[in-house]
């Protein structure tokens, strides 16, 4: 895994919904979906971030757990979105476009750079 890339407080503010859209891919363990994560550029989550965010998520009903017995080793706590999950991802993911679209105006305009020309969500 690679150093976190990111200022912590960017991340804090968009795990869960990463989280969430990794865990859309396919049911999973914690150390995979770390490593999920860090493929896909967000760099290293340890666990003590990774799992109280799990847990969080799971009391509120986003995601499942189960656990797999390991061959001759420690098993395995695997997690999965719920119904209630894929709702809170599809909802976060459209605000969240929505702020990233906002933010790269506003920052566009304060450097003297064009604003994108996409549509907004």
């Amino acid at each position: 895994m690679t150093t976190t890339p990111w200022p912590g407080e960017w991340l804090r503010g968009v795990l869960d919904l990463c989280v969430l859209a990794v865990l859309a891919e396919g049911e999973t363990y914690g150390y995979a979906l770390a490593a999920r994560l860090d493929a896909l550029g967000l760099g290293t989550i340890k666990g003590g971030t990774l799992y109280p965010l799990l847990a969080r998520l799971e009391q509120a009903g986003h995601v499942t757990t189960r656990w797999e017995p390991g061959d001759g080793g420690p098993g395995r706590k695997y997690f999965a979105l719920t119904g209630p999950g894929r709702t809170a991802l599809a909802e976060r993911a459209h605000a969240w476009r929505t702020f990233a679209t906002l933010t790269v105006d506003l920052t566009a305009a304060a450097t003297g750079r064009a604003p994108r020309k996409e549509a907004r969500p």
